[in-house]
């Protein structure tokens, strides 16, 4: 028997496009005699769907939508579809067996997502374990509850996503009950690394409850932060039968294994690398949000610096892995170009000319800046052939300040308002970028980091202004790393310019030689306090201790750092609130609106920094 998992690119209620998707894969399914097939959890409305869980008229919707769209089309083979039930007066979050055009079981999610970036318990009910109990469904009697289901010569138990994950987990019932298959739709998000530990689950869980285990996940940016993998694994009995390629830029994916057969297919690149999986993560992310957008391409105001540089590359990235994969046509049609085809004149290099059609820069520079960024910026956009503009923003920053001295009764100087002075100088650049996404019904990029983001070491308003933030959930040592590795792997000559810079605003005077480390502290040093402050939520004293057993430099210079880690962390929350969509990468992230809450008012750690003060 052929069994399979498939991965699907949904959009939240895009109930004709999600129909469209499943069944294609269905029909593909079929075709390659497959049996048995697992799609992703909530894949039906899209897992995305926030509040709107909350209406009645939705899972009703899609519940229509599996019984009135999918099942009078789909082949006979079976195979399990992801929606939302409501039974009596409470919402679940469940998986439908289906076969031969009907709902034959519906099991319902007994463990809730609810640490991170997730938030189930908001809509959904935990169900019972054990508990069984039936539907009524236009005049049928579903069975709904802890069910396994017989099927050929398996015996069939569901873990849905988060089930497998917790202690009392489903599987350790299920190998009581005679189970010999387990499969498990799940919507996990992407994080770097995080492959690794789920392939450890699947191989493990077929070995511990000796069985077959099928893991089938969600993929691509589904709706607008959480990218999604789409890996697909099946193992037997502690071996693994098969692995997909990661993020990929199609619909759906299968991963079909043969039971017959002892050979398995297995992707390559096993060992993780998170500098190609942050790559491939956030192409995919920017595709995603372009094509479902319908937005025109992307906007970048490209000061020459580290950050902005990881964004153009980013965006360039996601042209050539699409053309890559899809090839030239199809990669046009999804982001709704189609009639470029017949316009490019060399489709065997059209990278360039799509960039120069989907992707503009602009270099605003101010007499605080420097000619070094400027080379880095125009090499840069050259080699992507992102179109390229340079304007001065001088006079908008003289007419500002010029204003405000007369109201006030005296000039600006950079003694009493250096902030004042520095943040025009960002906020200037704003007005003029937004008039050019708007012209170009494009989104505007902005290039803040998690480590900027976290001690709020951005101009509101200024560099943070944009539509999306691509790299607001990755921390600044990665990124300059990241960005040598591209220079090598990559291929990205032009970024050797950035890399010979060092890190800085240039928006002080050149003789305060400013640099970003300057005006905080280096920038490993904050990575390790914000991962224990932030990630491992220890206390200022805490932090300060975990770093002082290895620390060799002074003390003094440790502990003021971590006191002014916490005293901006505290200040700047009102900033964190106002961060653009941005995409959760990592472990963790600082965004309000998925991982990271805290009070924009607080008592900003007062008594807990005195403790700090007084240790030794």
């Amino acid at each position: 028997m052929k069994i399979a998992g498939a991965t699907l690119n949904q959009i939240p209620l895009d109930w004709k496009g999600n129909t469209q998707n499943i069944l294609e894969a269905l029909m593909d399914a079929e075709k390659q005699g497959v049996k048995l097939l697992c799609f992703p959890e909530l894949s039906i409305c899209g897992y995305g769907c926030e509040d709107v869980f909350l209406s009645d008229w939705m899972w009703e919707k899609a519940l229509r939508t599996l019984t009135e769209k999918i099942l009078p089309l789909a082949p006979a083979l079976a195979f399990t579809a992801g929606l939302p039930i409501k039974h009596e007066g409470k919402l679940y979050n469940c998986i439908a067996f289906c076969k031969d055009g009907t709902i034959q079981s519906i099991i319902p999610k007994q463990n809730l997502a609810k640490d991170g970036v997730h938030y189930e318990p908001r809509w959904f009910t935990e169900w019972e374990v054990n508990r069984k109990d039936t539907l009524n469904l236009n005049g049928e009697e579903i069975p709904i509850g802890d069910y396994t289901i017989d099927f050929e010569h398996y015996t069939i138990g569901f873990e849905i996503c988060e089930d497998a994950w917790r202690v009392d987990r489903p599987a350790n019932r299920l190998r009581k009950r005679g189970v010999n298959l387990i499969l498990n739709p799940s919507a996990s998000h992407f994080a770097i690394d995080k492959s690794l530990s789920r392939q450890e689950l699947v191989v493990s869980s077929s070995k511990d409850y000796s069985c077959t285990y099928i893991y089938a996940n969600l993929l691509g940016n589904e709706a607008g932060r959480m990218i999604y993998d789409g890996e697909l694994m099946i193992a037997k009995d502690g071996e693994l039968k098969f692995r997909n390629e990661l993020l990929s830029f199609k619909n759906y994916q299968l991963g079909i294994w043969d039971t017959e057969k002892e050979h398995s297919k297995i992707a390559a690149n096993f060992e993780s690398n998170p500098n190609q999986e942050f790559t491939k993560a956030v192409s995919l992310a920017l595709f995603d949000y372009l094509r479902k957008s319908h937005s025109n391409g992307f906007v970048l105001s490209l000061s020459g610096g580290a950050d902005s540089s990881t964004s153009a590359v980013l965006v360039a990235e996601m042209i050539r892995s699409g053309i890559e994969e899809l090839g030239l046509e199809l990669f046009l049609q999804k982001i709704h170009k189609a009639v470029w085809f017949s316009e490019l004149e060399n489709k065997q290099n059209a990278r360039k000319e799509i960039a120069n059609r989907i992707f503009a820069t602009a270099y605003q520079s101010t007499e605080n800046s420097g000619s070094a960024t400027l080379e880095s910026a125009q090499k840069l956009a050259e080699e992507i052939g992102a179109v390229f503009y340079h304007w001065g923003i001088d006079e908008e920053v003289k007419s500002y300040t010029e204003k405000i001295s007369e109201k006030i009764g005296r000039k600006l100087n950079w003694s009493e308002d250096d902030i004042a002075l520095q943040n025009i100088q960002a906020r200037a650049r704003s007005p003029i970028i937004w008039i050019l996404a708007n012209i170009n019904n494009a989104l505007l990029l902005t290039t803040s980091n998690r480590s900027e983001g976290s001690v709020g070491y951005t101009t509101m308003d200024g560099d943070t202004s944009g539509s999306i933030a691509p790299i607001a959930a990755i921390d600044k040592p990665f990124i300059i790393q990241w960005l040598k590795w591209a220079e090598k792997t990559l291929s990205y000559k032009s970024l050797s310019y950035v890399n010979s810079l060092q890190p800085t605003a240039e928006l002080r005077p050149e003789d305060q030689s400013q640099s970003d480390e300057t005006d905080l502290m280096p920038y490993p040093l904050l990575q390790r306090i914000e991962e224990l402050a932030i990630r491992e939520r220890l206390s200022p004293l805490g932090v300060y201790k975990e770093i002082k057993s290895s620390w060799s430099g002074d003390l003094s210079s440790l502990k003021s750092s971590v006191q002014k880690f916490f005293k901006l962390w505290t200040k700047n929350q009102w900033k964190r609130e106002r961060i653009a969509v941005s995409f959760h990468l990592d472990d963790y992230n600082v965004d309000p609106k998925t991982w990271c809450r805290f009070p924009i008012l607080s008592s900003s750690f007062k008594e807990e920094l005195e403790d700090l003060e007084k240790a030794e």
